[in-house]
């Protein structure tokens, strides 16, 4: 299923279509991240080196890269200063913001303490983050005393709601 990207001094280059992975033919022809087999396809078939078919797992599923990056850019670091206190190359910072570099489960200690958070802050799924965003709109006195009203209402009524508060907040007034 993999794409052939290059030969290199005869060496293989392929992309696994399972997992997006570009890397040289193993041995027994199994992708190095997933483990699913690689087959040639015909070269018409050919993927520009760059296109990324990987799954999107980002919206639902574990953001590190993006914790990553975020948090780091909070603490006004750069790839270079992270890398420098967990003692990497630079590049590996890179590729794990990017989404190129899964991380040990040793090196997302060291993100962490790196980045002096608590290692779920790197762990968080879109769940997580859903309730987190909930609880902070439902910190506001005035959402949480509607908020139960508003699960009461339909979609007309909610349409109606939402065009008041609207012209209340643009400073425009309805007479009746």
């Amino acid at each position: 299923m993999a794409t052939t990207l290059a030969t290199v001094e005869a060496r293989e280059v392929l992309r696994c279509e399972h997992c997006g992975l570009v890397q040289f033919r193993t041995s027994n022809s199994m992708c190095r991240r997933c483990h699913k087999p690689l087959e040639i396809e015909e070269p018409e078939a050919l993927v520009p080196p760059f296109s990324h078919d990987a799954p999107d797992c980002e919206e639902e599923g574990i953001q590190v890269a993006r914790a990553v990056r975020n948090i780091r850019r909070e603490r006004k670091l750069s790839q270079r200063q992270l890398a420098g206190r967990m003692q990497v190359p630079r590049t590996y910072i890179s590729k794990i913001e990017n989404g190129k570099a899964v991380p040990t489960l040793s090196s997302l200690e060291r993100l962490a303490q790196a980045l002096e958070v608590d290692i779920c802050a790197l762990l968080r799924d879109a769940r997580s983050r859903r309730y987190e965003e909930t609880t902070a709109i439902l910190a506001d006195p005035f959402l949480k005393e509607i908020a139960p009203y508003v699960s009461r209402m339909d979609a007309y009524q909610r349409s109606i709601f939402l065009n008041q508060v609207r012209d209340m907040a643009m400073g425009r007034r309805k007479t009746a």
